[in-house]
């Protein structure tokens, strides 16, 4: 548990190019369980959200209309732990690609926040915290690399939450 009593939560969406199946994805799909698996054992790292198979969330459909819409989501001790992880692994290889399988877009489409130590965004917390940054620019309820804003203190952590919401499953950490 962090220091604070809270966690960082990030979470970033973006558009695929073409159906997570097709021929155009392959290079990324392919290299998402050596990603997962990097994540999973990184320092600081907590929690990640996953679809119901339980290996990625590449079959989450935040926004029911687009199937070409992914959300990524996931728990660390600190910004620095995440930047580690972002920018000083392996992840960076499949970073730099992300334009080969990614639309560009325009608008925000990562945001950090802290949650007390235990809480474990659902899809549609993580999505708010996207339309904050948008809206709102920067702050202390959602964030990016760029604008880091420091935990608040402990006094104004809410309860935990004991479990995932909405039925998400915790990848195990063999």
């Amino acid at each position: 548990m962090p220091k604070t009593g809270f966690h960082l939560a990030q979470v970033n969406v973006g558009r695929i190019v073409a159906p997570i199946d097709s021929p155009e994805l392959a290079g990324f799909v392919e290299q998402l369980p050596e990603i997962n698996e990097l994540a999973d054992r990184s320092p600081g790292f907590v929690w990640r959200m996953v679809d119901d198979e339980g290996q990625d969330a590449t079959g989450l459909r935040p926004d029911g209309h687009d199937d070409l819409f992914l959300i990524n989501c996931s728990v660390w001790e600190s910004v620095e732990a995440l930047r580690a992880f972002t920018y000083e692994t392996g992840h960076l290889r499949v970073l730099s690609r992300r334009r080969e399988w990614f639309t560009r877009m325009v608008e925000p489409h990562q945001a950090l926040w802290w949650v007390p130590a235990g809480h474990l965004p659902s899809v549609a917390e993580a999505l708010e915290r996207v339309q904050l940054v948008r809206d709102q620019g920067p702050g202390p309820e959602a964030f990016t690399f760029r604008s880091p804003h420091p935990a608040p203190d402990e006094a104004a952590a809410p309860p935990a939450a004991p479990e995932a919401p909405d039925g998400l499953r915790t990848p195990s950490r063999d």
